[in-house]
């Protein structure tokens, strides 16, 4: 069934009215009509199935039949920070990343980093990165649209690592430690049903400097590899979301 994220605002106590894009595509692409269902959600705490009561330009009214649980988030909240790769790789890399689970993705700019960054351009690229996080997270059926955030500075980054319980550097060097090994028993150890916020940081095409390696280790966080295979970046955060999200009992793990 669709689903579609709309503001708090939008919910009134009978009806919900779409606007703009999603009264577009209901229209044009989903060709609805009254009487069909769909699944709505404010992306905080109300999610409802409704009935299309009506259909004019630019906005569609719908009646609501149920309110439903939000069932669909993982307990484990993992932000996915990733140096700016070249190309739309950014694209691929919430698209898939927000499907999997993550809550939060954190553009920013590291030693090795190849794109020039421009703040005017990139103003443009963050309306789109957003967009397709709520097209993901409507796919995915998830409860929540994740958040983008603007890019940061390296030294922005560093000093955002207070407010995780966890912080993961993956580090394509790093022959000791892996991944499954530094989240799978602090992740045992959580009382049930407790939440608790991850970091995963995720270098450019060429990776991460030693230096670099060593400041966000100083910093409070972990250096993981994730495996004996070289992944390309828009890989890595994937693999590490997969990893932590499994481990932690969401995809049928312990």
């Amino acid at each position: 069934m669709q689903r579609y994220f709309v503001t708090p605002e939008q919910f009134g106590q009978d009806t919900v009215v779409l606007d703009g894009e999603d009264a577009r595509h209901i229209a044009k692409v989903m060709r609805g009509k009254a009487g069909d269902k769909l699944i709505v959600s404010d992306g905080v705490s109300r999610e409802a199935l409704v009935a299309i009561a009506s259909i004019e330009i630019g906005e569609v009214t719908a009646t609501i039949l149920e309110s439903l649980e939000m069932t669909h988030e993982p307990r484990i909240q993992i932000t996915v920070a990733q140096s700016l790769p070249k190309g739309d790789k950014l694209e691929t890399v919430i698209q898939k990343c927000t499907e999997i689970g993550a809550v939060a993705f954190v553009p920013f700019l590291s030693e090795r980093t190849i794109v020039q960054y421009d703040e005017r351009k990139e103003s443009k690229r963050l309306d789109r990165w957003r967009k397709i996080c709520k097209e993901a997270a409507e796919q995915a059926h998830r409860n929540i649209v994740p958040k983008v955030s603007s890019p940061l500075g390296w030294k922005q980054l560093l000093g955002s690592f207070s407010g995780y319980d966890a912080v993961y550097f993956c580090y394509e060097k790093e022959e000791g430690l892996q991944l499954r090994s530094a989240a799978a028993p602090w992740l045992a150890g959580l009382e049930p049903e407790s939440s608790a916020k991850v970091l995963v940081i995720v270098g450019p095409e060429g990776g991460f400097s030693e230096e670099e390696c060593e400041a966000a280790e100083a910093a409070g966080a972990v250096s993981v590899g994730l495996g004996r295979r070289i992944l390309r970046c828009e890989t890595a955060g994937m693999v590490a979301a997969a990893c932590i999200l499994y481990e932690s009992g969401e995809m049928g793990g312990a």
